[in-house]
């Protein structure tokens, strides 16, 4: 049985994905009053960063794409690292000055919530 080397890439960038979203969601419930400022700021951009990656995902499925066969296949590439480049522009644009403003308005709720 052949599933295929496509499958194969999906299923790992999917469970990427997954696996992603537990780490985010394992440092985001780490916050504390005891947490410090950097920790706080970097759970804040991480969070902006998988944010910005979900609407980029998004985004994508509405392209429509220009066949090089007329099949409607993406290239291989594309399909394999696709998912790997949306998270380089994701993470790239919430580290770019103050990325969205998503993070620092996070962050400021945050603080006004643990007191820091």
């Amino acid at each position: 049985m052949d599933i295929g080397l496509g499958n194969v890439y999906s299923s790992y960038f999917t469970k990427a994905s997954e696996a992603s979203s537990s780490a985010l969601e394992s440092t985001l419930s780490k916050v504390t009053p005891d947490t410090s400022e950097e920790e706080l700021m970097d759970a804040c951009r991480k969070f902006e960063a998988y944010f910005l990656e979900q609407i980029y995902k998004g985004m994508e499925k509405t392209i429509m794409r220009a066949d090089d066969e007329g099949s409607g296949a993406i290239s291989q590439y594309e399909e394999y690292f696709g998912d790997m480049r949306t998270q380089a522009y994701a993470k790239a644009s919430s580290e770019q000055g103050d990325g969205v403003g998503l993070a620092k308005q996070l962050y400021e709720q945050m603080r006004r919530n643990y007191g820091l």
